[in-house]
C-alpha cells in the first residue's frame, strides 16, 4: 500500500494547521441555491435555511439527491482514512466502535457527513467517508484516544483528504 505523501497533487498538512481552507469548490455542491424545502428522495434530508438537515417536509417539497448520496451513489469518497499497525489489529473492534460513534454523532448534526464503506485491504483498514471534515474528525478522535501516528494530506487540486493511523 502506497502512502498518500508519495502522490502526486497531495501535500501533508499538520495537525496545527487548523481547518485547512479549500482552494476549489467541491463539484458536488449545487451550482444553484436549491428551492426549499427541497428532501432528498434516497436519505430524507431536507434543505432547509441554506442547509442540510434532517427534519421533515411537505409532500410537495421539491425533490432532488443530496451530495453525500450523490458521492455514495458515485462511488466518489471525499476522504479516505487509512487505519493500520499491530495495536490497530489487537483492538480493531473498539477502534471501529470509535470510528461510527464519530460518524453517529456528526451524522446527526450534519447529514452530509458519512461513512460510505469500510473496506480491508493489506494490512490495513480503509473507511472511506463523504465529506474531508468527517475524515479528519475520526483521524483526531483516534488519536485523541489512543494516540499513535496522524497523517493528513490534502489535494488543493481536488475536494479530497487522505489520513492515515497507525499504532
Amino acid at each position: 500500500m502506497s502512502t498518500a505523501g508519495k502522490l502526486p497533487g497531495f501535500h501533508q498538512i499538520s495537525r496545527d494547521d487548523g481547518l485547512f481552507q479549500e482552494r476549489v469548490h467541491d463539484t458536488y455542491k449545487a451550482r444553484r441555491k436549491l428551492p426549499e424545502p427541497t428532501i432528498c428522495p434516497q436519505c430524507g434530508a431536507v434543505f432547509h435555511e441554506g442547509r442540510w438537515q434532517w427534519g421533515s417536509a411537505n409532500a410537495d417539497a421539491h425533490r432532488e439527491t443530496c451530495p453525500a448520496c450523490h458521492r455514495t451513489h458515485d462511488h466518489f469518497p471525499a476522504g479516505f482514512l487509512t487505519l493500520q499497525g499491530v495495536f490497530f489489529f489487537a483492538h480493531r473492534e473498539e477502534i471501529m466502535h470509535l470510528v461510527h460513534n464519530v460518524e453517529k454523532r456528526e451524522r446527526a448534526e450534519h447529514p452530509l457527513k458519512r461513512i460510505m464503506a469500510v473496506e480491508e485491504e493489506d494490512n490495513a483498514t480503509l473507511v472511506t467517508t463523504t465529506d474531508i471534515h468527517l475524515a479528519r474528525g475520526i483521524g483526531e478522535a483516534l488519536h485523541h484516544a489512543y494516540q499513535g501516528d496522524l497523517e493528513f494530506h490534502y489535494s488543493p487540486q481536488e475536494y479530497l483528504l487522505r489520513v492515515r493511523w497507525a499504532r
